[in-house]
Order: structure tokens, then C-alpha cells, then sequence
């Protein structure tokens, strides 16, 4: 079926291939990313639209001693496929797979791990300093997407780049797409380059021209690059890059693969600093994806012809729970408002986005301006709810201690994906929320149950007159009653079973739903437990745990988190405060990060299903039950 993919083991097998035959591998590329990631679920518009820009990469560079940073990674399976992983391919995201993203531990030509946006130019310029300073000779090049590029951080490396002066290539893939679409300033820029392509050739044409005039050509094009009214200034694109001391080239037909070839062939001759505009389509190739490229970003198990998920049952997830929440809440309170970083979708908040247009505020990739943004609008009166996935807010640290929780401050942060997320892997886990967040003063954490929990915890942010995160994870919500009278207190737990003392088990989020599934197992067995749904991280419910804890033989916690810093630690530190000094045991992640697999598959390995949780308490709850059996299969 693949004549020329098959047979490329390595980018030296790229040599062997013609132009037209580099054609056809392309779109047997373009069939085999489908037929694969149709079963496993993947990252597929991105990588539909960088086939011709791989190729070409890999046709300039050498990646076995050149150096190619990808920004975010989840655009590099072509990269992938045509390094020696082809065969592999088939349990790509899968547990213990092959990893969605650049993994240094799985090829030579991987040579810096990303999961994250807006980091690649910062890497790049890292290892080309490097290399200076070692003095060695490769090639460093970045390869970053429009979107990603709207990141502060991305703009603090170009300006560092502008001033070093080395060389290093980067490339901007400007598909005019993040995950969802793209806004801001530096996005309304590029639409503008986008719309002048002659902008190099005509620019060339005119430099040649004066460059051919006797004597004082080459003064002329010398001081028409330092004036205002330049040649740079009158055809306008790229100026912003060569104000930095960039040497901007394009924009390029980025599946155009001899173009793009050869506007990497300049780049790579220049001295110093480079960026190779190059324009390419999302989700090229497949017209689901062509027309729908944030639909297509990230995606399950589908049928290619339909282009519609083999899973088709709709279930309401936490971040529907948690968007028609704030649609239903923002109907009676007209200050709250919704913030997301390019993730409206992603975080439930799209429905919101168009009822409430005027209070809608997507930032672009740029998590800490959305925070301290978030604090603007609280401060003039607003009650701001900034939607981000867990792994995410991390980037946005030090705008939650210094901007909100300092000036305690009313925002709700509703962490998405909390806990395992799944495929995505080490990157993309929501482990360390809890952690990060419970050392601050003011702020209250909170993780419900199931979705009427959700549901209510929202809505007692809005009265709780202070910083409130809430955390959830990815995936169906169950028992969502959004008609429920619920209320949350602050720092009040609830006991949902009480068989007896011989345990007490404390669960934090919906894994207590693993929980009560292990105290029925344990009840069975004679074990008598009493399960705490404790809802808040903080404050604890410090009267309820004492209390409980003084009657239980032995004491459990269990979170979807890490051990270290988890709500688990903070019980043991309580205990002991209160010379409590019984075994507890707490489960959690190790410290150490974890990899990629479904959120079952996780658990089970972690001993955090129902089984694992049931047999590690039966093991160790108490003398007298040693002779027990066990309760694995």
C-alpha cells in the first residue's frame, strides 16, 4: 500500500526520492497518520499540515548532529515516522508506547522534550550558545507554531535571540491556529504578512536592482537598511522580526516542498539569526480536518470516512458540569466573567463564549497575563473565572501568590484535567496542583465528588469572597444534578460511608469514587470502614479528621496526585500535630514523573483502583485480619 514509505527507515532514505516521488510519500504520509491515529487517537490536524515541512527539514538538516527543537512536540509524529518509528507507530499514546510528543529516551534524532508552548526558541537558544561556547559546528533550529509564538515567553527569547547575534533558524509555522483560534495583536500581524507573499521576491528584486548600480549600490542598500523609509518599511512584513535583528525570510508555501527546501537552504547560509515564515494548512489532506482544524486537534479513536468518533455516546464531561454552570450563574450575576488561555473548547467555556461575548476574554497562550488579568477585573468589581487545564496554571505560579491570593482577591480558577489526563502523558499531568497551590495564603482548594459537587462548588465561589481553585478531571462526570440543593461549606467535609472504626479512609476528588467502591469490598470481607469525602484541600476539615482519626485503628488517604505536597502529606502533618500516632498510609503517586496510559491502566499500577486500594487496606488494616484473603483476582 505505502511504495515509498515503506521503505524510509532513516532521513538519508529522503535522499534517494525525487521531487515528484517526495510528492507521493507525502500523501501516503498523510494516509498512513490517518489510518493509525484513527485507532489510537492522537494529535492529527497539526501533523496533516506539517508533512511537506518535515520533509524538507530533513532534507537540509542532518538531526543526527543538527539540532530541531519542536515547540509543544504534539506536531512531530511525521518526524516520528520517518526516524526509525515507523513499526512503533501502532502503540503511539498507548501505556507504555511511544510518546505523543519529542522523547529524548527513544531517538538520537529527539533532542529536547516539549509538552508545553512557547518553549522552543528559549532551547534552541540554549543549545546554540552551547555550542558556541564549545566550540562545535551544527545546525540549531526552533520550530514554533503562530500560536504558540503569542507567548510571553516566546517573545522573551526572540529578543534575547536578536541580541546574541548566533546563529540559529526558526521557523514559524503559521497555520493561523492554536488549538482553537488564534487572537491578539502579533495574530492580526501576521494576517497582515500573510497577504503580501510577493513581500521577498519583490524586496529581492529591488536590492538586486540597486545593487547593480555603479559605485554606490552596495552603500546605498547599506543605508537604506537603517532608515525609516527603507525598502523593509515600504513592503512592511517582517519588519518586526529585522527590528530585532532577525533576518526574516518568507512567507513560504509551506507544502510546497522544493520551496520550502530552499528557503531553508538560505536560511541555513545566513549568518546570525533567522525566521523562515512558513504558511501551511491544518488538517491538510483531510477534509474533516480541513474544515473543522480545532475539532481535529486532539482526537479519539474515528471513523475516517465519517470522520466521527467510534465512541459516540455523549456523555456530559466535568467541562460541560463546568460551563453551563457558569452560563446558568453568569444569567443572575452580570460581573462574573470567563477567561481561557486559546482553550475555550478544551475547558467548556466555548457556549459561554457566545452567550456572553462582551465577558468573554480569550487571552492566547499566555496563562500568567490571563491570571493577573483575572486580578484586574476583580479588583474593579469583576468576579473573574479563568478556565485552564491543571498542567497549565503551573506556568502561572507566581501570578496567583503575588496577584491574586496576596491581594485575596475573588477568582475562581477551575483546574481542568486534574489528576491523570491520559495519553498525553508526563507533560500533561495534573499531579502537582495541590502541591503548588496549598502553600499559598488565602487561596481555598476544592475537588468534588462527581458533577452535582462541581456544579455546587462553582457556584460557592462566587459567594466565598476569596480565591477559590477548583480541581477536576478529564472525562464523564457522574451523578450531575444541576437542579440539587447542595450547599458547600467552607472547609466541611461529608461522610459518605460509616461501616465502622476499624479504618477511616479520607478521599480527595472523584477517585473517592474507587474509594467507596474498595470500603463495600473491604465490608464484605468484615472490614468495617468509615469514607470521608473531604472537598476541600483547604482549609481541611481539621475536626472531622481528628476525630475520626482518634477512633480508626489505621487511617488512609487517597488523592489523584503526587505523594509529596498532596492533601495526604497535609493529614499526616496534622496528625502528628495533634500527637495522633497511628499508621497511615497514604495513597499517591511517587515521586516520580508519571508516564503516559489510560487512567484505568494508571490506577491499577498504582494499586488506586478499587481492587488495589481494597487489598493494600486488607494487607495492613489491622493484627487480627492478617489471615484474611486477599481480595485480588
Amino acid at each position: 500500500m505505502y511504495k515509498y514509505l515503506k521503505d524510509i527507515n532513516s532521513p538519508k532514505d529522503l535522499k534517494k526520492l525525487n521531487v515528484r516521488e517526495i510528492e507521493r510519500l507525502s500523501s501516503e504520509i498523510r494516509s498512513f497518520l490517518l489510518e493509525n491515529i484513527s485507532k489510537t487517537g492522537g494529535h492529527l490536524a497539526s501533523n496533516l499540515g506539517v508533512v511537506e515541512l518535515t520533509l524538507a527539514m530533513h532534507s537540509v538538516y542532518d538531526t543526527e548532529v543538527d539540532k530541531i527543537v519542536w515547540d509543544v512536540g504534539h506536531q512531530s509524529y511525521v518526524h516520528k515516522l520517518i526516524t526509525g518509528r515507523k513499526e512503533e507507530f501502532e502503540t503511539l499514546r498507548q501505556y507504555k508506547g511511544l510518546s505523543g510528543f519529542p522523547k529524548r529516551g527513544e531517538s538520537i534524532h529527539d533532542h529536547f522534550e516539549t509538552g508545553h508552548s512557547s518553549t522552543s526558541i528559549s532551547a534552541a537558544l540554549g543549545i546554540a550558545t552551547a555550542r558556541d561556547l564549545t566550540g562545535e559546528n551544527y545546525q540549531v533550529t526552533a520550530v514554533i507554531g503562530d500560536g504558540a509564538l503569542s507567548g510571553g515567553m516566546a517573545f522573551e527569547a526572540l529578543n534575547h535571540v536578536g541580541q546574541m547575534k548566533t546563529n540559529i533558524n526558526i521557523i514559524l509555522n503559521d497555520n493561523e491556529m492554536s488549538i482553537s483560534e488564534n487572537t491578539g495583536g502579533l495574530s492580526q500581524y501576521l494576517g497582515k504578512v500573510r497577504t503580501m507573499p510577493m513581500y521577498s521576491k519583490v524586496k529581492g528584486d529591488v536590492e538586486a536592482l540597486i545593487n547593480h548600480i555603479p559605485a554606490v549600490g552596495k552603500s546605498m542598500i547599506k543605508t537604506a537598511g537603517k532608515a525609516k523609509d527603507s525598502i523593509k518599511y515600504f513592503f512592511v512584513p517582517g519588519v518586526v522580526f529585522e527590528e530585532i535583528g532577525i533576518t526574516y525570510i518568507g512567507p513560504i508555501d509551506g507544502h510546497d516542498y522544493l520551496k520550502t527546501q530552499e528557503a531553508l537552504q538560505r536560511a541555513k547560509s545566513i549568518k546570525g539569526p533567522v525566521i523562515i515564515h512558513v504558511l501551511t494548512k491544518k488538517g491538510k489532506g483531510y477534509v474533516h480536518a480541513e474544515e473543522r482544524p480545532e475539532k481535529y486537534h486532539g482526537v479519539s479513536s474515528f471513523d475516517i470516512s465519517t470522520g466521527k468518533p467510534l465512541d459516540s455516546s455523549k456523555k456530559l464531561s466535568f467541562s460541560d458540569v463546568a460551563g453551563k454552570t457558569l452560563v446558568e450563574s453568569a444569567k443572575e450575576n452580570t460581573q462574573i466573567t470567563a477567561i481561557t488561555a486559546a482553550m475555550p473548547d478544551g475547558t467548556g467555556v466555548t457556549e459561554f463564549s457566545e452567550k456572553y461575548p462582551e465577558r468573554f476574554f480569550d487571552v492566547g497562550i499566555a496563562e500568567q497575563h490571563a491570571v493577573t488579568l483575572a486580578a484586574g477585573q476583580s479588583v474593579a468589581g469583576l468576579h473573574p473565572c479563568f478556565a485552564v487545564y491543571s498542567t497549565f496554571l503551573q506556568r502561572g505560579f507566581d501570578q496567583v501568590l503575588h496577584d491574586v491570593a496576596l491581594q485575596n482577591l475573588p477568582v475562581t480558577l477551575l483546574l481542568d484535567r486534574a489528576g491523570i489526563v491520559g495519553a498525553d502523558g508526563e507533560t500533561h499531568q495534573g499531579i502537582y496542583d495541590i502541591a503548588y497551590l496549598s502553600l499559598i495564603p488565602n487561596l481555598q482548594i476544592l475537588s468534588p465528588e462527581n458533577g452535582t459537587e462541581l456544579h455546587a462548588m462553582i457556584k460557592y465561589s462566587f459567594e466565598a469572597n476569596a480565591p477559590v481553585a477548583i480541581r477536576y478531571p478529564k472525562g464523564d462526570a457522574w451523578e450531575c444534578d444541576f437542579n440539587s440543593d447542595l450547599k458547600i461549606i467552607k472547609g466541611q467535609s461529608s461522610v459518605t460511608k460509616k461501616h465502622g472504626n476499624d479504618v477511616v479512609i479520607f478521599a480527595f476528588g472523584p477517585i473517592h469514587k474507587n474509594a467507596e467502591e474498595a470500603v463495600e469490598k473491604l465490608h464484605q470481607q468484615n472490614i468495617n470502614a468509615t469514607l470521608v469525602n473531604l472537598r476541600f484541600a483547604k482549609p481541611l476539615d481539621e475536626k472531622t479528621i481528628l476525630d475520626l482519626s482518634k477512633k480508626a485503628s489505621r487511617i488512609y488517604t487517597i488523592e489523584d496526585h503526587a505523594l509529596i505536597g498532596g492533601v495526604g502529606s497535609q493529614i499526616s502533618h496534622l496528625l502528628g500535630k495533634h500527637q495522633i500516632y497511628k499508621p497511615v498510609h497514604n495513597f499517591a503517586y511517587p515521586d516520580h514523573f508519571i508516564h503516559q496510559g489510560s487512567v484505568k491502566e494508571i490506577y491499577k499500577e498504582y494499586g488506586m483502583d478499587a481492587e488495589g486500594i481494597a487489598k493494600k487496606i486488607q494487607e495492613e488494616a489491622l493484627p487480627r485480619l492478617r489471615n484474611v484473603k486477599f481480595l485480588g483476582k
